[in-house]
């Protein structure tokens, strides 16, 4: 038996590099798994496909940045699933730029997508899981979120936001059963960071204690810690998963 046999997830954001990984992993432990994508539709009906389509496994186009779509999306969700167990907010974008030269669009989009979508889930989710009297919600932060990054003001800002929001969510519903936990990443190889170059990634493994890059197996491992049993005493943290660049 698997480590989520006989649970649901919503992961926002499933199309591809950590979302993908994530995805492929919760159906492998057994979880009945629906996520989200914006534009990607031919890579996410692959996805569905290759992981044996069926009642176990559904995609949905929808945009987590806006309040009235991710209402949308939760109900029919749960018409099709009945229920969510596990939140996961992964759908995030990154628009960098020194901050003389940022604009007033970069920084509202990078907030839009990164932290507005974790209130709009966690918002239209919450009353379901309380129904149920229990759940785990589990929001993507950063390392950047943490210590921050020259350049990503707005980006650190969103992360670091949400890591305040996970800690507050922890202690407004613990006592219904609901837990709320943060993971900060560190460089993970995706296929947005294959884009970098290579003197670029020799750069970031350079400063990375365990001289490699993480995957996105190793945050859907510690998905699957939070989102299952062997977490039920763990709320309100803040998990690094990032080979020792935050310590």
């Amino acid at each position: 038996m698997g480590l989520l046999e006989g649970k649901t997830a919503l992961i926002t954001g499933g199309s591809r590099g950590i979302g993908k990984a994530i995805v492929e992993r919760f159906v492998a432990e057994g979880a009945r798994v629906a996520f989200t994508y914006r534009s990607s539709a031919t890579e996410s009906d692959k996805i569905v496909a290759d992981l044996g389509g069926g009642d176990n496994i559904k995609a949905f186009k929808s945009d987590a940045s806006n309040y009235e779509a991710t209402q949308e999306l939760v109900t029919a969700l749960l018409a099709d699933f009945g229920q969510v167990d596990i939140l996961i907010n992964n759908a995030g974008i990154t628009q960098d730029n020194l901050m003389l030269r940022m604009g007033e669009d970069q920084w509202d989009k990078v907030i839009e997508v990164n932290l507005k979508s974790v209130f709009n889930l966690t918002k239209h989710l919450l009353k379901p899981m309380l129904k149920n009297r229990g759940g785990s919600i589990i929001n993507m932060s950063s390392v950047v979120g943490v210590f921050g990054n020259a350049g990503q003001a707005n980006y650190a800002a969103s992360k670091a936001g949400i890591i305040g929001f996970t800690k507050s969510i922890a202690k407004e519903v613990g006592s219904r059963n609901i837990r709320c936990n943060a993971i900060a990443p560190g460089f993970i190889a995706t296929e947005m960071t294959a884009e970098l170059g290579e003197k670029v990634i020799e750069n970031y493994i350079s400063n990375i204690p365990l001289k490699r890059l993480g995957s996105g197996k190793d945050i859907a491992d510690a998905c699957v810690f939070l989102g299952s049993d062997m977490s039920t005493y763990v709320s309100g943290q803040v998990l690094s998963v990032c080979g020792a660049m935050n310590t």
